[in-house]
């Protein structure tokens, strides 16, 4: 029988524990991947000898070569769900099934209640696993699927939580078990072969993890900002949460910016009109837009049209930021659908037309939507493609790619029944569950990439590619616990999820061991470009100590600082010898022609054997059978055909 859990919201967190950056086993920050086919073979790094470790020259030689930094961030993917059988990588198979936390968990049985087994297991284009359904992720949601038991995450509660999200009748409905099979179903290169071509080709990082514990706003806001709001909860506790995922600070929940909202203080359409009636408190502690404006901070905040609110934070930072040699970096988030104009507010409907304002993070800011030049950089992701063509990125510059609810390319989701309620309801392109098919969203990854290596900013690029958040699917590795919310429960960090670093200079056919979250992101950032680190800005400085003081808490804020020890930088993707000239990788080695792009499904019915050349490590075991009355979609379709 099942064991019995105790499932507690209220946790005692080590916090101030400083963990290495590579895992607990002794092992290199840098692998080779295995059997690299012969085109990648001419190009393979050897890790041993050619990994940038020493910090003065790997600073130097990227600020030399990288002038634009693209990050394109998708939606709701944990990494043992696309990657747990790459090569190479810590999945499910990388240590004995006993050894490997949550890899058996248990559901109900909807006959009789007893409990049921189930370990991860394998679903491919068979079972149209392109599309499938929306899983819970919200904060209290994920807190009780990693059952976190003192301080320690134990992994092995997803199927039993998410099942018993879907009923409350005395026994389960068989719905609500096919929900809790979903959360251990995974998928592999068949079904999105053009990122495991990616990750097979470039660099994959293995232990980077979602940010904050909750779904995607919190860790859209973290890409920018490297928290969801501990250092203004500290300042201002009346802003705290009303409740765990309320609307409050830190954010952990998917309101609507209140820029945009029915409580927008301006009342005007300065950015998109969402018409929210429960929208998320302005937010005021210091991002990177901020520091993205370096010197020239005191004009580009003299266009704040309600700077009392807005900058009273930041008074500190902004004054700091003034005395800077730094100019100003170029920067935009690019996001399908925005405009700011024609919006005619849908309230609380997760987004407008093809637009999600919940997953635009500058947006949440006042300093940047209340600010007639800052809100500029907020453009649409048709925008980008006509920015790219018409080499309108200036010199160098950060970056940002959203899709949205609707596919760019016109792409109709293939499935074996050829079924309407799939082709109507599966057509989003951020592959986000529920909504978003994985064919469509990996064509806009590809889009994207082709546009940047079709274009002159190839030769000084660094491309990231990851997730905002795990989506509620298991994922064996528990993430350490770093910061806590106002109610005791774990803020920080979550479940794991995938990251991918493509620039010609990079590392080719490796994986990555360093520990990272969007800190992480940052930390890069800021080293290409010689920004501050956000958690040394005056105000969030002084905002940490107080949270030290007053809560006992030493990672309240931003850890992007390039001494913290919590998070690396991504360094570790490059190559010291592409970074000095040699074999620097061409735009062809990264590129996917247009005509497969279109073609459905990428590559046919068995890429990984036919064109990418990978064996997942399930190949050469009896992989656990997909159950009997298995449905990857149990509420969009609930007659789907097995």
């Amino acid at each position: 029988m099942r064991p019995i859990y105790i499932v507690c919201l209220s946790l005692t967190l080590g916090l101030g524990f400083t963990p290495a950056l590579t895992s607990a086993k002794e092992e290199p920050l840098v692998e080779q991947q295995p059997n690299p086919d012969s085109e990648i073979a001419a190009h393979v790094t050897n890790p041993k000898t050619d990994a940038a470790t020493n910090v003065p020259e790997i600073v130097k030689l990227l600020r030399e070569k990288v002038k634009y930094v693209f990050v394109i961030f998708q939606e709701n993917r944990a990494f043992d769900q696309m990657f747990g059988t790459f090569p190479g990588a810590h999945g499910f198979f990388s240590q004995p099934e006993d050894k490997t936390p949550g890899f058996t968990q248990y559901i109900q049985s909807d006959k009789d209640g007893s409990f049921i087994p189930v370990q991860p297991f394998r679903i491919g284009q068979d079972q149209d696993a392109w599309d499938i359904d929306d899983m819970s992720h919200s904060h209290v949601g994920l807190l009780g699927k990693m059952h976190i038991v003192n301080g320690t995450a134990q992994m092995d509660d997803y199927a039993f939580v998410e099942e018993g999200l879907h009923y409350t009748t005395p026994l389960p409905t068989l719905q609500a078990k096919q929900f809790g099979y979903l959360t251990m179903a995974y998928i592999d290169g068949n079904t999105i072969p053009f990122l495991w071509y990616y990750a097979s080709r470039f660099t994959l990082f293995d232990n980077h993890f979602q940010t904050i514990v909750g779904p995607s706003s919190p860790d859209n806001v973290a890409l920018i900002a490297g928290q969801s709001g501990t250092t203004q909860w500290v300042l201002h506790p009346s802003d705290a949460l009303t409740a765990p995922g309320g609307n409050g600070v830190p954010t952990e929940g998917d309101g609507d910016p209140l820029w945009g909202s029915s409580k927008d203080p301006l009342g005007t359409e300065h950015v998109p009109n969402t018409g929210s009636k429960t929208p998320q408190i302005n937010l005021t502690f210091a991002s990177l837009p901020l520091t993205l404006a370096g010197n020239t901070i005191a004009s580009v905040t003299a266009n704040d049209l309600d700077p009392a609110i807005d900058l009273a934070d930041v008074q500190e930072d902004l004054t700091y930021l003034s005395t800077l040699t730094q100019g100003a970096v170029n920067w935009r988030w690019y996001e399908e659908g925005f405009t700011f104009t024609g919006y005619t507010g849908a309230p609380d409907v997760g987004g407008l037309g093809d637009y999600i304002a919940h997953h635009n993070a500058p947006q949440y800011f006042g300093y940047v939507s209340a600010n007639t030049q800052l809100n500029q950089n907020l453009q649409s992701y048709k925008q980008f493609f006509a920015d790219i063509t018409a080499q309108n990125l200036g010199t160098g510059g950060v970056f940002y790619i959203k899709g949205g609810f609707q596919n760019q390319d016109g792409l109709v989701p293939l499935n074996k029944a050829n079924n309407p309620t799939v082709l109507a309801d599966f057509v989003g392109d951020d592959d986000h569950e529920g909504y978003s098919d994985s064919q469509i969203s990996e064509a806009l990854v590809a889009d994207v990439i082709n546009a940047i290596a079709k274009s002159s900013y190839w030769g000084q690029c660094a491309i990231i590619i990851s997730w905002d958040d795990s989506e509620g699917t298991y994922d064996h590795v528990p993430p350490t616990l770093i910061a806590s919310d106002p109610f005791g429960g774990q803020l920080s960090r979550g479940p794991r999820v995938p990251l991918v670093v493509i620039s010609p200079f990079a590392q080719t056919h490796v994986v990555s061991h360093e520990i990272g979250d969007t800190n992480s992101i940052i930390k890069f950032i800021n080293l290409v470009f010689n920004l501050p680190a956000l958690e040394k800005l005056p105000d969030e400085f002084n905002a940490q100590q107080a949270g030290k003081q007053i809560y006992n808490q030493d990672n309240l804020g931003p850890q992007d600082d390039p001494e913290s020890k919590l998070d690396g930088d991504l360094t570790s993707a490059f190559s010291i010898n592409r970074l000095k000239g040699h074999d620097v990788l061409p735009a062809s080695y990264v590129e996917i022609p247009d005509s497969v792009i279109t073609a459905l499904p990428h590559w046919g019915t068995d890429p990984l054997k036919t064109v990418l050349h990978i064996t997942p490590t399930d190949a050469k075991r009896k992989n656990n059978p997909i159950p009997t009355d298995f449905n990857p979609r149990p509420s969009s379709q609930p007659n789907y055909p097995n």
